[in-house]
């Protein structure tokens, strides 16, 4: 068994403290209907957060206003101190985005898939080195249909935030049950 200790924290700055994810008053409508309606929230830097709720609650909406390919109608939103619809490629960079729709993605190999995710970044790192952060290296040339569910879960998620070189806190090899949180958008 191998186990994992907190990466050590460095003197926080104003940057460093200021939230990963806020949102103050966030609205988004569909003709009369508001699936967002006044969402406030603030998601630590390093805090793992799960966004739960009914279909139609408003939860892949909030997602994409936050990865700014949504346009909201209220509210304001910062994501690592940037407003997502007026970010540029830097801060595109410094996020990781995993799509909720598998399609073709299980057909191709975990290689092939960390390649994918690293063309998304301006300064990948190497394909080998992410393969050996996510512990697959007896699985590289393996298809992602192949692999247990846990290990798609957990790859994707460091393959989305890692692919790319960062300085950011967001890099950190603290695991991530050791703090989480789960709340709700409204509706």
């Amino acid at each position: 068994m191998t186990t994992t200790q907190a990466a050590p924290r460095t003197q926080a700055t104003a940057t460093q403290e200021e939230p990963a994810v806020r949102m103050r008053g966030l609205v988004k409508r569909y003709g009369d209907r508001a699936v967002v309606d006044g969402l406030d929230l603030d998601v630590a830097r390093g805090e793992v957060f799960a966004l739960l709720g009914p279909n139609g609650a408003g939860k892949t909406t909030t997602i994409e206003i936050l990865e700014g390919v949504r346009k909201r109608d209220g509210g304001e939103v910062r994501v690592l101190g940037v407003d997502p619809a007026r970010a540029g490629r830097v801060w595109r960079a410094r996020i990781g985005v995993v799509s909720q729709g598998e399609g073709a993605a299980q057909e191709i190999s975990v290689r092939e898939m960390l390649e994918h995710f690293s063309g998304y970044h301006a300064t990948p790192r190497p394909t080998t080195e992410l393969i050996a952060a996510v512990g697959l290296e007896d699985k590289a040339g393996t298809r992602v249909s192949r692999l247990s569910g846990g290990s798609v879960a957990a790859s994707r998620s460091h393959w989305a935030s890692r692919a790319g070189r960062s300085s950011s806190s967001s890099t950190s090899r603290r695991p991530a049950w050791t703090r989480s949180r789960a709340g709700s958008s409204g509706s």
